[in-house]
């Protein structure tokens, strides 16, 4: 495999454990958290959104690169 194909497969792994984390987030707040704990949830969902974002940048950058 040629090394940006290994990167890629990388990012590509990390994007879904962050969209299993977003999952997993929504399934806290339906559990009737504290305000406390909605404020946090939504921060992390919004840390998460932001680094899923940068991931996808990344791959696309990688992708147009290789064509």
């Amino acid at each position: 495999m040629v090394s940006s194909e290994i990167i890629i497969e990388r990012l590509l792994e990390q994007r879904d454990r962050y969209l299993n984390r977003l999952k997993h987030l929504d399934f806290e707040l339906v559990m009737d958290p504290t305000k406390t704990e909605i404020k946090n949830i939504e921060k992390l969902q919004t840390n998460t959104i932001d680094q899923l974002k940068k991931i996808e940048q990344e791959i696309a950058f990688l992708l147009s690169e290789k064509s």
